[in-house]
């Protein structure tokens, strides 16, 4: 009996274009599974870099778009079976509540870049706008599609660490160690820039993925900080770095450091929980190991791979190559666009399983705003305000 061939979604992306590195990065993990072909774009302001975008990844020109208005008016009027699906957002963080907020009003549903929003308050109104559209919202917090990511939070869920004592969460980069915004690079520039990456530029770029691996991993909610942001670069307008005390509802404390001005560092996220009967270590440059430390017995190393037996179901649906095949951030991220697949066949409504969507986006809006008050008050402790993936 013939078998009903595999109908890719369609996908569209604005941003991305020629000089930018993610774009790039999401459409290879968009094509890892199959589940995905893009069909159209408008992936820069600048005419040449657009159109050039969009020949090279395959698209005829009049569905390279001038703009994101544009893609969504023209898509919006193609018949059902050939307008976008999905579209994906990779922009400067400014454009990323305008263009949901349209995108999902248009009927469409949307994965952006994080962080979700300028401000919490923002945030929230998109949030609103997500409920009435009964459309899918997903963030690409990549970091959280890594098969030992999952491992280490089902560890904790089962009780393997006791009772968490603390959490010390770190991203150090080196990258913007010199100022490259006054060198004409345009990454540096937007993430330096207030008007386009907000009031935090290190603690949005970097820390809100520290900050959602804390809280997905260890299971308990950030509920008081206390921040320090530093500009190392002469003239900079935003934080390149910053520390953060941390301690939960539940008694646990920690610290979250990130910085992009460590010489020589490159993207070296890395997570350790402790709790009274065991300890976790793990980190992105070395995905495939998580280091468990059981109270009284030797410290093991659980290695990823489909052919380990003692991985749980999470970390095993997420992984797909036997151990010692090395998978990184592009089946990171590549796991997150497979689960959003999974929920648009499924015509799922809210959130997105295995995906982080509107909570995390609130969460991490949350997280800045305490980060950059905790900065300007005397006071020792700075609350997070409480939020939901309603926008209440």
């Amino acid at each position: 009996m013939p078998t009903t061939p595999h109908t890719r979604l369609r996908l569209g992306m604005v941003g991305g274009g020629q000089g930018a590195f993610i774009g790039r990065v999401h459409r290879l993990a968009a094509a890892l599974d199959g589940e995905f072909e893009l069909v159209c774009g408008a992936f820069s302001r600048m005419p040449d870099n657009n159109q050039h975008s969009g020949a090279q990844c395959g698209l005829p020109p009049e569905r390279t778009y001038a703009d994101w208005q544009q893609l969504l008016e023209s898509e919006r009027r193609r018949p059902a079976d050939q307008r976008m699906q999905l579209l994906v957002i990779a922009t400067p963080n400014h454009l990323h509540v305008p263009i949901a907020e349209a995108a999902l009003q248009a009927g469409f549903h949307v994965f952006s870049e994080k962080p979700a929003a300028l401000s919490l308050r923002e945030a929230q109104h998109l949030a609103r706008t997500w409920q009435a559209s009964g459309r899918l919202y997903g963030l690409a917090h990549t970091y959280l599609g890594y098969p030992m990511v999952w491992q280490a939070r089902e560890m904790v869920r089962e009780g393997r660490l006791g009772a968490l004592r603390k959490m010390h969460v770190e991203y150090p980069q080196g990258w913007l160690g010199e100022r490259l915004e006054h060198q004409d690079n345009k990454q540096a520039g937007w993430r330096t820039d207030p008007a386009q990456a907000g009031a935090s530029g290190c603690m949005a770029d970097i820390g809100t993925h520290a900050f959602g691996l804390a809280e997905f991993v260890s299971g308990q909610r950030i509920g008081e900080l206390c921040a320090a942001l530093s500009s190392h670069a002469e003239g900079r307008r935003l934080d390149d770095d910053g520390d953060v005390l941390l301690r939960t509802a539940e008694g646990a404390t920690g610290t979250l450091i990130a910085s992009q001005v460590s010489t020589r560092e490159e993207n070296a996220l890395k997570i350790r929980l402790y709790g009274d009967l065991g300890a976790l270590e793990w980190q992105q440059m070395e995905p495939n190991s998580l280091l468990h430390r059981p109270h009284q017995a030797p410290m093991r190393i659980l290695r990823a791979g489909i052919d380990q037996p003692e991985l749980c179901p999470a970390a095993m649906q997420r992984l797909r190559l036997p151990g010692g095949h090395p998978e990184g951030y592009l089946e990171a991220l590549g796991n997150l666009y497979r689960d959003f697949a999974a929920a648009i066949r499924r015509g799922d409504q809210g959130d997105v399983e295995g995906v982080p969507g509107m909570a995390s986006g609130l969460r991490g809006m949350a997280f800045i705003e305490a980060v950059i008050a905790s900065q300007a008050s005397e006071r020792k402790w700075t609350s997070l305000p409480d939020t939901d993936s309603t926008g209440a």
